[in-house]
């Protein structure tokens, strides 16, 4: 499973979602999908994007967990 850092990211540089959707030209509901790990997919391109503008690195924003299987009842 991926999972999606960016609330983590917009804190650490004080920043808002809206404000990053202005200053990189993706429109806040797609980055809302991407926050919220509903995307299924993320371009290189967007995240080159969000990376310059939060001066960071994929890996500070996309980050690899193992799946926890769950219990059957």
């Amino acid at each position: 499973m991926i999972r999606v850092n960016l609330d983590k990211m917009l804190l650490k540089r004080g920043m808002t979602l809206s404000e990053l959707s202005s200053r990189i030209g993706i429109t806040i509901a797609n980055l809302s999908i991407l926050k919220t790990e509903k995307a299924r997919a993320i371009r290189f391109t967007t995240l080159d994007a969000i990376c310059q503008e939060l001066q960071c690195q994929p890996g500070d924003i996309l980050e690899q967990v193992p799946n926890v299987s769950q219990p059957n009842d």
